[in-house]
């Protein structure tokens, strides 16, 4: 079940400080058009499960993994008899670390692991998920980090199966794509602790010794999200942390999360998230 739904929008409660949730779910019980604010992984382990995402359909079947990144909007169906595994966790446990936060975008709307199309990691990521529910539930010592720790592996084992997809589909020899995401990680995370600044387009592309004009083509090839929407995504994550405080104004969070005016800032925070500025604070007063 969904504990909390303001309209289309799921707010998470973690229930303390252990960041991650986990729902054992065997309800016969669809879940409507929704999204959050957090990332989600489900995993059928009895019969299949259908998953709607921005209209498009994924059939999953027993022990097949979809990952869910934050502001995507789907749907859940059920079959009359089945249990899943649906994960929730605050993305700032990965966000904080360096290349999580870079990289994320590379889910985007989903990303669905079976055997037949990722044998690799497959039993892998699995086995991770598994054993991450099982902590969750223990009572053993250390099992925040343990599931933690899990969590964080399962998602460099999926980032790196991810970068050499790309790889494989991009027409830029492997060795120079390598070298242009490194390079790009370093401008990344430049945004990621300038991203309250006025930043110009001019200036990242110096730090990457580029004109601008390849900068903007090399980064969007390579990262698959423009340097201008990666800019704008780290506003607006920075956005939401702020808008939680209940101190500030809807115009002090534009102004502290780098944006130029209200009326930008309102654009492109419903663009993203389905909701204005004024409707995501509300959420957050109310629970």
């Amino acid at each position: 079940m969904i504990e909390f739904l303001e309209g289309i929008h799921e707010i998470v409660d973690y229930h303390g400080d252990f960041k991650i949730r986990i729902y054992p779910n065997k309800e016969y019980e669809d879940y409507p058009q929704h999204w959050h604010t957090d990332p989600e992984i489900i995993m059928p382990v009895e019969n299949d499960y259908k998953i709607v995402i921005n209209e498009t359909t994924y059939n999953l079947e027993a022990e097949d993994i979809i990952i869910i990144p934050p502001g995507e909007l789907h749907q859940l169906y059920a079959p009359p008899v089945g249990y899943r595994i649906i994960l929730q966790f605050d993305s700032t446990l990965l966000y904080s670390l360096s290349g999580f936060n870079s990289a994320f975008h590379m889910f985007r709307p989903c990303v669905t692991v079976t055997p037949s199309s990722m044998p690799d990691i497959h039993k892998e990521l699995s086995t991770l998920i598994f054993n991450i529910t099982s902590e969750y539930f223990s009572t053993l010592p250390f099992r925040e980090a343990s599931a933690y720790s899990m969590l964080i592996r399962f998602f460099t084992t999926l980032g790196r199966k991810c970068i050499n997809l790309n790889d494989n589909l991009s027409t830029m020899k492997n060795q120079k794509r390598h070298e242009y995401l490194e390079l790009f990680f370093n401008v990344c995370n430049y945004i990621n602790e300038h991203c309250t600044e006025d930043i110009k387009m001019d200036n990242l592309a110096d730090i990457a010794g580029f004109s601008k004009y390849h900068f903007t083509r090399l980064f969007k090839e390579v990262m698959n999200i423009s340097c201008y929407d990666y800019l704008i995504n780290r506003r607006i994550m920075c956005a939401e942390k702020l808008l939680i405080n209940p101190a500030l104004t809807i115009t002090q969070v534009a102004m502290k999360s780098g944006f130029s005016s209200l009326a930008t800032f309102n654009r492109v925070f419903k663009a993203k998230n389905r909701c204005t500025p004024t409707e995501y604070k509300s959420f957050y007063e109310v629970n």
